[in-house]
């Protein structure tokens, strides 16, 4: 469609209400996925952009655009993060924005490996956070690789473990100063077998889910070895390693608390009265119902409540990528809108609340056969 149909288009069937868009090219796949509180004039806005902006170029190259309403504006980055996770669309990867946290990412390859990350990609890997910022976080994951033998080399560095290699392979010299030094087990040149490698692995992420202390009881009984020798120097150097680890769990640990201080009940109003009632636990939307006005509805999630809240869940800390961008989201949410803590509700409060509506219900319903009473005593005929 041509571009001044298509703004024709928009400009008859749009409406200012919350939404979530797409801008599809000539294949008719996603170029660009976007959410606005005001679908009608977030999209007529494109048609009005200079030549030569990176708008400008997106509107060329769209050829049809669809919407969908959604009730409110908390659900619109919501729909619009799992449309761009499932369509990676060229244009949102190009103009992403920085995220506001930070995640320790353990990589699913031959030879993982832990990296301090600002985005929260779609791939086989684990993260741990969210963290304030990386740039310290950067600091302790080095000190943690550095620790346990991980590789921190590019992904694309060809691996080699001792029990693979072939004979005409033996001999390979390592490709950094960290093999030579013994701060890494060398997967590069057959330095370690694929499964004491592994076990490393396991162990980095015993600790960063807070099972293990290993890393840091390690570096103690070094310390102490060095102290004992009389080897000052190295020791301090043991410490200062061991204060940047414990940093790296208690950061990990107190961010755990923060997303498990996510969980609760969530009521949102919503476009034309149509308030959403959304059930959040460790900042995951786990289910959405429109708000209940009827006894009959509210008994429908209170078993959602149940099966939500008392559920057992495993694992406290790793999450695969969707997981961790709709916490990033959820937390943020509430940190730029604080008030909005105020419309929510604990699951404890909300069964308590469900405790006492009946028997409100049931000491009105004797308040007015009272009044019916005495209204009929008062009105009746004398009966004699």
């Amino acid at each position: 469609m041509p571009t001044s149909a298509l703004r024709e288009y928009v400009r008859a069937h749009t409406e200012n209400r919350p939404g979530i868009y797409q801008m599809l090219g000539a294949d008719e796949q996603p170029l660009y996925v976007g959410k606005s509180v005001r679908v009608r004039t977030r999209l007529l806005s494109y048609f009005r952009a200079p030549a030569g902006e990176k708008t400008a170029n997106l509107i060329r190259e769209t050829k049809k655009i669809r919407w969908e309403y959604v009730p409110n504006e908390f659900s619109a980055p919501v729909h619009e993060m799992k449309l761009i996770q499932r369509w990676q669309p060229r244009f949102n990867v190009q103009h992403k924005r920085k995220r506001a946290y930070a995640f320790v990412k353990l990589t699913r390859e031959q030879a993982p490996r832990i990296v301090p990350v600002t985005r929260v990609v779609p791939a086989d890997s684990l993260y741990f956070g969210p963290f304030p910022a990386v740039g310290r976080v950067g600091h302790n994951v080095r000190e943690l690789a550095h620790s346990l033998g991980l590789r921190d080399c590019p992904g694309s560095t060809p691996i080699y473990f001792d029990d693979q290699l072939e004979l005409f392979n033996r001999g390979r010299a390592p490709l950094c100063l960290r093999a030579e030094l013994g701060t890494c087990l060398a997967p590069c040149c057959g330095g370690t077998t694929g499964d004491a490698y592994q076990s490393r692995v396991n162990v980095t992420r015993r600790f960063l889910e807070g099972r293990t202390r290993e890393p840091v009881t390690t570096l103690e009984r070094n310390m102490e070895e060095a102290v004992a020798r009389l080897d000052f120097e190295y020791a301090g150097r043991l410490r200062d390693r061991i204060d940047r680890l414990r940093d790296l769990q208690e950061r990990l640990a107190a961010f755990r608390g923060r997303v498990e201080s996510l969980t609760f009940l969530y009521r949102v109003t919503g476009f034309a009265g149509n308030d959403r009632l959304y059930l959040i636990r460790r900042g995951r939307i786990r289910r959405e119902f429109a708000y209940p006005t009827s006894k009959r509805a509210r008994a429908r999630i209170a078993k959602a409540v149940e099966h939500v809240y008392r559920r057992t869940e495993r694992g406290p800390a790793a999450r695969k990528p969707r997981e961790a961008s709709e916490i990033l989201l959820v937390a943020r949410w509430f940190e730029l809108r604080p008030k909005e803590l105020e419309r929510t509700a604990t699951p404890e409060k909300w069964r308590s609340e469900e405790a006492i509506r009946p028997s409100r219900r049931r000491v009105a319903g004797k308040r007015a056969a009272a009044r019916r009473s005495v209204s009929a005593s008062i009105t009746a005929p004398d009966a004699r």
